[in-house]
């Protein structure tokens, strides 16, 4: 197995764009990362977040498999969904399916962390993914549990407008300064390296998807509710998980009786930085279950 990507190790930017052009409908770009070659996978991060969240498994996954990192429209450098376009489920769903078409990709293994994993799942249950990788997937909460996630997602997305380029800088150069920006997260912040942090919260601060996002998912209806026994799924719960908490993942195995339920020690909300071996291992077990 390849060894996991230096912590420390600069983030690079984005520079690839593909050009999405639905039928019927206003074409859009998004950004990715690819690696890799072989079976295809998708990784898709959550609201707020951009494809970087995946830098730490990128290279283990890109050993054996073509590794595409998807900035969602909206977030990281891809540009908002054409005006008069939802971001609904229903219309986010067709749309990411044509961009896995014009990205050449055929029903790739789809791994998503949050939103990403509820996109995940839904794809899968379009019939858009091979097998599914579900860290800590949005839609299995209750009302209160939603309305708590929310409530600290926008507490994140005001704190990010809020503060100084300056004082973000100097807050990511310490560890303390990191666990204060990214812990609510991260169980391991301090793991993130300075520039990983600067860049992640700046991706709060700028997306353009993050309002309209939220929005749709105030409604009571986005939920998972259905069962994909024909399709390969991993479900990990980080057991540090302090946005959708780790009971989420029990609904989510009643949900999904055949899914694999695996319990992420030590990791938060975003276990890929939290213990990179470990997730890179449940995407490469679940794709092997094919």
């Amino acid at each position: 197995m390849t060894a996991v990507a230096s912590p420390h190790a600069p983030v690079p930017e984005t520079e690839s764009f593909v050009r999405v052009s639905p039928a019927g409908k206003p074409s859009f770009d998004l950004a990715y990362e690819r690696r890799g070659s072989g079976e295809p996978v998708v990784l898709l991060h959550g609201i707020g977040h951009h494809w970087q969240a995946w830098e730490p498994v990128l290279s283990i996954l890109a050993a054996s498999h073509e590794v595409t990192a998807v900035d969602l429209p909206g977030f990281g450098a891809s540009p908002p969904l054409p005006e008069g376009v939802s971001y609904e489920l229903d219309s986010v769903i067709p749309l990411l399916a044509e961009g896995f078409r014009a990205l050449g990709l055929e029903r790739p293994h789809v791994v998503g962390n949050s939103l990403g994993g509820l996109l995940a799942l839904e794809l899968a249950r379009h019939g858009h993914a091979r097998s599914v990788t579900a860290l800590s997937p949005a839609g299995f909460w209750t009302q209160a549990e939603r309305r708590y996630a929310y409530a600290v997602l926008t507490g994140m997305r005001a704190g990010a407008k809020a503060i100084p380029e300056g004082m973000l800088r100097r807050l990511a150069r310490s560890a303390a300064g990191r666990a204060a920006l990214t812990g609510t997260i991260y169980a391991r912040p301090g793991r993130r390296s300075p520039e990983a942090v600067v860049a992640e919260t700046r991706s709060m601060r700028e997306a353009t998807g993050f309002a309209p996002t939220l929005a749709v998912g105030r409604r009571p209806d986005v939920v998972f509710d259905q069962d994909l026994p024909h399709v390969p799924v991993t479900i990990g719960w980080g057991a540090k998980d302090r946005l959708l908490l780790p009971r989420q993942g029990v609904r989510a195995k009643k949900t999904i009786p055949g899914a694999r339920l695996v319990r992420l020690p030590g990791c938060g909300h975003v276990p890929m930085n939290d213990d990179p071996a470990l997730v890179a291992r449940l995407v490469l077990e679940t794709a092997r279950a094919v």
